[in-house]
């Protein structure tokens, strides 16, 4: 175990975070190793960083496995217009009979197809709480929905995504038993603190307790736990934690796991005196990762889930040595602040302030997932007598809110817990309408146009409404958005087709099926904000070869609006149509007009 103290972080290397320079052609174990060697000097600089650098190949690599021969170019592209992601719990459908992911093959197969084909499987481990993010054992599947041979059968179709759970463990696991028995690994894997200790600067994302008492085979501790009780804050500043997580990285690799979300990866790195939050030890782990999977011969994919403030988000970056996504959290709130208000002023100019991804990096963008809406990553953008219209109009539509603690006492919102659709539901001024579904459909698509790579909740390709019964049942507010359907009451109503679940899956996966066959919609092609007024959201796509423009525009308002063409600038001679409607465009001299919450993709090229 580690007590922490006020002694001062350990000085990163100033030239850890830069771009490496150009290289001469070296042997593969000693370029490989340089690096490593370079990413742990700054986490552990009083280890023997040779020795810690052989465990770590060890680790990732072990018995009859070897690296490549070089790493994985950076300006390798590792995605396209073509790639989607499903985000869904394991038991998302349930028939009381067969095992939940069986169920979730089946909805794949038969309601989404080749329309999407990357599916974020959230925790399916064994668990104690939070729905799956208090991990009890990382190299189990749990049993209630389904098995390895499952996950793989998945993966083989879809290009799998998993959580690596990584700040925290569940009270329940074998590791902080052995913990509490001082038995080792567990001995050395948990965080104790002294409770008389100033914790104050420390960042929260809840409003519980940071430290919980524990009766331990020496007697009474107080453990770090960051998110809950049950969630105990694991030791990243014992070497042998993060070579116990390079081994289930490389576990879950070979069952199949493509795309790996390091969640909660901001908080890992705790020094007292400081925020906790995003330390340079905690960039410099997900360095490592990178490094490893560069050298990997599977195609893997790191992205950081960072629910902060913009600016910290971004740096997970790096220099295109960190993640290679980032979700892009700013979104999902100014996106509902947008469409319940009626202006776009703060989500342009937001968009024109955001820098696009470095080549070989993206954004994951989505409106919904299985958290809340987060609001700290607005902070900045929108003002608290915004933030707290657009919580009032919410809750107006049966939403929930969760609260973290403040530095120096009190609370304030963190996250509006709401399904999306009912989110959606009227106007922050009007309340409920008749424009649901156009105002939702207009969020998703939207979305799934900007640069990056678009991720959709399953609640949000079904309609799914707020299940206030759940959040009764479980006392979780974020269960509003993680209802589990009746896997036969759900086909039932995907087989009527005037029925909500019905029409929105329908129009979702024929939009999603349209953008896939885009090249402007490249994750990384060019992207540029117009400027047409509040009443409209727009921006200009161009394909990496410049040979196809798409102009995104959005009716952010309950009223119908006239959009001159002539301020798109059309390239006179060129064939425009609308993507979406298939309609021609008419003569690029007069006007369209967008019905409420209406979506036009403008490009030259069907």
């Amino acid at each position: 175990m580690t007590r922490l103290t006020e002694t001062p972080a350990p000085s990163p290397d100033p030239n850890a975070g830069s771009s490496p320079p150009p290289e001469t052609p070296r042997p593969r174990a000693s370029l490989l190793s340089a690096r490593l060697k370079a990413n742990l000097q700054v986490i552990y600089p009083e280890h023997d960083i040779a020795a810690l650098t052989a465990k770590v190949l060890d680790a990732f690599w072990p018995e009859g496995s070897r690296p490549r021969s070089q790493a994985r170019r950076v300006a390798t592209s590792l995605w396209s217009e073509r790639d989607t992601v499903l985000i869904t719990y394991g038991d998302s459908f349930i028939d009381g009979e067969h095992p939940p992911l069986t169920l979730l093959h089946d909805f794949l197969k038969r309601h989404v197809g080749k329309a999407i084909n990357g599916v974020h499987i959230l925790p399916f481990f064994p668990y104690t709480s939070d729905d799956g993010f208090s991990v009890v054992d990382y190299r189990q599947v749990n049993s209630a929905l389904g098995t390895w041979d499952y996950i793989e059968r998945i993966g083989a179709e879809y290009r799998l995504m998993a959580d690596l759970v990584l700040n925290h463990v569940s009270s329940h696991s074998a590791w902080f038993s052995d913990y509490l028995q001082g038995n080792a690994p567990g001995s050395g894997f948990f965080v104790e603190a002294d409770p008389d200790t100033d914790t104050s600067a420390v960042v929260r994302p809840r409003a519980g307790p940071l430290l919980r008492k524990v009766e331990t085979a020496s007697g009474e501790k107080h453990v770090w736990c960051t998110f809950s009780p049950d969630q105990v804050d694991l030791n990243f500043a014992n070497p042998e934690v993060l070579l116990e997580f390079l081994r289930i990285l490389r576990f879950h690799i070979d069952h199949g796991v493509r795309t790996v979300r390091l969640d909660a990866v901001a908080f890992i790195w705790k020094q007292l005196g400081t925020a906790c939050i995003n330390l340079p030890q905690a960039h410099e782990i997900v360095r490592l990762m990178r490094t490893l999977v560069d050298y990997a011969d599977e195609k893997v994919v790191l992205i950081t889930e960072t629910n902060v403030p913009i600016h910290e988000n971004l740096s997970y970056f790096g220099n295109r040595n960190e993640a290679h996504a980032v979700y892009n959290f700013s979104l999902p709130p100014l996106m509902l602040h947008a469409l319940l208000t009626g202006t776009s002023v703060h989500l342009n100019a937001w968009q024109m302030a955001m820098p696009p991804a470095q080549l070989g990096c993206a954004f994951l963008n989505f409106v919904a997932s299985h958290d809340g809406i987060g609001l700290r990553p607005a902070e900045g953008l929108l003002d608290d007598n915004e933030i707290d219209a657009m919580i009032d109009a919410v809750r107006g539509f049966g939403g929930l809110v969760s609260l973290r603690s403040l530095n120096g006492g009190g609370a304030r919102p963190y996250e509006i817990n709401v399904s999306l659709f009912d989110a959606l539901k009227g106007t922050a001024d009007g309340g409920a309408d008749a424009y649901q579904r156009v105002r939702f459909l207009c969020a998703q698509t939207v979305m799934m146009a900007l640069e990056g790579i678009p991720a959709f909740y399953v609640h949000s390709l079904l309609a799914t409404p707020n299940d206030l019964a759940r959040v009764e049942k479980t006392q979780a507010n974020r269960a509003i958005n993680r209802h589990q359907w009746d896997y036969p009451e759900l086909n039932a109503l995907l087989e009527d087709p005037a029925s909500p679940q019905s029409v929105v899956l329908a129009e979702m996966t024929r939009r999603i099926a349209i953008r896939t066959r885009q090249p402007a919609f490249h994750p990384n092609a060019t992207q540029f904000t117009l400027q047409l007024g509040h009443a409209l959201f727009g921006f200009w796509r161009q394909s990496m070869d410049r040979s196809q423009s798409i102009f995104v525009i959005a009716n952010m308002t309950d009223q119908a609006q006239e959009l001159p063409l002539i301020s798109l600038n059309l390239i006179s001679g060129d064939a425009w149509c609308d993507l979406l409607s298939g309609n021609d465009l008419p003569d690029i001299r007069s006007s369209l007009r967008l019905e409420p919450y209406q979506c036009v993709w403008i490009s030259n090229r069907r």
